[in-house]
């Protein structure tokens, strides 16, 4: 049966000719297979011969469509994108023209700021361990906002703050609740690097000591409790245990701090079977349990801040690689493509999973399921395991993996002195360059040799 794609605010539909909607989770928004596989318009086989592989493919109206969810579904809230899940000089200017802010937390990221005028004032600059420098910059910069993470940073921070002028900073918290598919990425807890805990008194030390900064403004309170989230719940413990966190400073200081940042983590799907957490149902859930629990404290409702990242950028991306070996052994079937763990360590990392597609030309074989894995030099370099793929897969194929817009790019290496892929755009029929291939002559480049 032929479907007619139409993409949607709320996500990837499709339309039956019955007019039946069907999620069409993990692709993109303007993801497309008949009647040849493209995105934003373009053709993906035509990325492969202009750009090569691996490469990666950010679906700019895919987006555009996730920043203006978020602000639809949170309209008095200031949404700001995790830069660390996927950042270019393209990215944050899709991110300001949407009007968005921005969450930072290097040197570097701030850089690509700076670099496409993004407002200052719509920067919030984070860091568990902000060199010196990091911090003068953002101080220099005028970044909105400055999350203070532990003891140290306060009277760093306030030496750096030119006289006549107020620092805004908020304090990121450990609320103490855990959430995330994986250990690695779970921040809300005790035994974390990020924060200041509740439990051992820090968290109240650390408000008594920007008050008596003059050079800072406590305009706060900061939580994240993890990453890849798919429920409401976790949000909902943590809204209230901040909320009381905000209580407990006014009647303590006599002061009504009138901003709450409840962080990012917003999981999104990997794979068919799987649904992300949507902008609706995060703002609903979260909304409610913060007014009724501001009430029940007769604390005003603070306003809110979220940081999405990973359900932004993520579902908008998806990764293209030729096939160079299939290999049969007596239980499994390898098919070995020409990237890996060096464009995607998630699956090395966290035991991510992902689902893949074969494109540039039609199979009638059946499925097999095979193991998807990387050039490299090492046992753990697998990009998918138990895909579907045809079973007269071969080398020279092309392999298209989708929702690969977060933690990607970002996350990249050059292990085996293999360089990153290119990052191209794609919107209304046209694919730019938005990244460059990282080439030998670039590895060479930062070798000085003896």
């Amino acid at each position: 049966m032929s479907r007619l794609f139409v993409p949607s605010p709320r996500g990837p539909v499709h339309l039956d000719e019955v007019g039946e909607e069907t999620r069409f989770e993990p692709w993109s928004a303007t993801t497309g297979f008949r009647p040849v596989a493209s995105v934003g318009g373009v053709p993906l086989m035509d990325i492969v011969e202009r750009f090569g592989t691996p490469a990666y493919v950010v679906d700019e109206a895919d987006v555009r469509g996730r920043c203006r969810a978020w602000r639809t579904a949170l309209p008095d809230a200031d949404i700001l994108y995790a830069a660390k899940a996927f950042l270019c000089r393209a990215m944050a200017t899709w991110i300001r023209q949407e009007g968005l802010g921005l969450d930072v937390c290097s040197g570097g990221e701030l850089a690509i700021a700076r670099s496409v005028g993004f407002p200052a004032e719509r920067i919030v600059f984070h860091g568990n361990a902000k060199t010196p420098h990091e911090l003068a910059e953002a101080v220099e910069h005028g970044v909105g906002r400055i999350v203070v993470d532990n003891l140290a940073e306060i009277p760093r921070l306030a030496m750096l703050v030119q006289p006549g002028r107020r620092q805004k900073v908020l304090l990121r918290i450990i609320p103490d609740v855990e959430a995330g598919a994986h250990a690695a990425i779970r921040t809300g807890g005790q035994d974390q690097k990020f924060g200041l805990s509740l439990d051992s008194g820090e968290a109240g030390a650390a408000v008594a000591r920007v008050l008596r900064q003059p050079e800072l403004r406590l305009v706060g309170l900061h939580c994240h409790i993890g990453s890849q989230i798919r429920t409401t719940e976790p949000y909902e413990r943590a809204v209230r245990i901040m909320a009381e966190q905000l209580a407990a400073i006014r009647d303590t200081y006599g002061i009504v701090l009138p901003q709450l940042d409840l962080g990012g983590g917003m999981g999104i799907a990997y794979l068919a079977a799987e649904q992300g957490l949507t902008p609706d149902a995060y703002a609903t859930a979260v909304t409610k349990a913060l007014q009724e629990r501001c009430a029940a404290l007769d604390l005003p409702v603070p306003r809110l801040t979220v940081e999405p990242g990973r359900s932004i950028s993520g579902p908008a991306g998806l990764t293209l690689y030729r096939v160079i070996a299939v290999k049969r052994t007596l239980t499994r079937t390898f098919v070995a493509v020409d990237g890996g763990m060096s464009d995607n360590p998630r699956p090395s990392l966290y035991g991510a999973r992902y689902t893949a597609r074969l494109i540039g030309r039609r199979s009638a074989r059946i499925d097999r399921r095979v193991t998807l894995v990387g050039h490299h030099c090492e046992a753990g370099d697998v990009i998918a395991e138990d895909v579907p793929l045809p079973s007269d897969i071969k080398p020279g194929d092309v392999i298209v993996v989708p929702a690969t817009g977060a933690y990607h790019h970002s996350m990249a290496s050059t292990y085996n002195l293999t360089g990153r892929p290119p990052v191209v755009a794609v919107a209304d029929g046209a694919a730019r360059l938005v990244v460059r291939r990282e080439e030998i002559d670039d590895l060479l480049r930062r070798d000085v040799g003896l």
